[in-house]
């Protein structure tokens, strides 16, 4: 057994995200704003569902979902950024960096929140992607997922993703009175090239008929990158 890990050489520790806008094709993501809050607020309230394994909402008020807006449109970590539709222009989710270390080039996603019309779209997924993509072409070396372990639907995109699944950290925490298993996934920069590559793949137009369903699966594209998949997944 080594005594040591390998050493780390040649490599540099990456800037803060600084990236204002991202574009893709079904969607862009764009810092976090006020401006923002009057459409998130309303496509929230289509299911209250949606705050479910957040330790934040749903809010009773759009003046308080403003007041959160505003304070998180400040915050340095997490970075948020809105989710805008590229059909009709709108934000119809957030997203965010945190747990930030370039120092250790480790970065996560989380606070994913999207409204009942975004989520499994393509434009979802898209939006994922950019974050992942930006992060590693930044110079990152670790891209972390954690999630609720109760929350299969994401535990399934982060695996779809091509993140390995690393473990469960039992009772880690509460959220909103209750106990939270989280479930841990993650990428490194040596996953990356293939999965740059499967990303480019999946997104290709020649990927969609002509009503937006994919011909290949994203799953399918990443399932060789994956080091370890979730065990829980393979039974459902």
């Amino acid at each position: 057994m080594k005594r040591f890990g390998a050493a780390v050489t040649g490599w540099q520790a990456p800037r803060f995200p600084d990236a204002e806008e991202m574009a893709g094709q079904w969607c862009r993501l764009e810092r976090l704003q006020e401006r923002h809050a009057d459409a998130l607020y309303r496509a929230y309230a289509e299911d209250d569902a949606v705050w479910d394994y957040l330790p934040y909402g749903p809010f009773p008020s759009e003046a308080g979902y403003i007041r959160w807006v505003a304070e998180m449109a400040a915050s340095r970590d997490p970075r948020f950024y809105a989710v805008i539709e590229a059909e009709t222009g709108l934000a119809a989710g957030v997203m965010s960096y945190l747990r930030i270390t370039p120092e250790v080039g480790a970065i996560e996603l989380g606070h994913i929140n999207l409204a009942p019309r975004l989520s499994r779209s393509t434009a979802a997924t898209e939006a994922m992607i950019l974050m992942i993509s930006w992060a590693f072409r930044a110079g990152y070396r670790r891209f972390e997922w954690k999630c609720d372990a109760l929350n299969i639907p994401s535990r399934r995109a982060a695996e779809r993703l091509g993140l390995s699944y690393e473990g469960m950290f039992r009772q880690a925490t509460i959220v909103k009175g209750r106990n939270r298993d989280t479930a841990w996934f993650a990428a490194t920069d040596g996953d990356w090239p293939s999965l740059e590559v499967a990303y480019a793949d999946w997104l290709k137009p020649s990927n969609f008929d002509s009503e937006g369903r994919q011909k290949e699966r994203l799953s399918d594209l990443t399932r060789l990158v994956r080091v370890a998949s979730d065990p829980v997944l393979a039974r459902l």
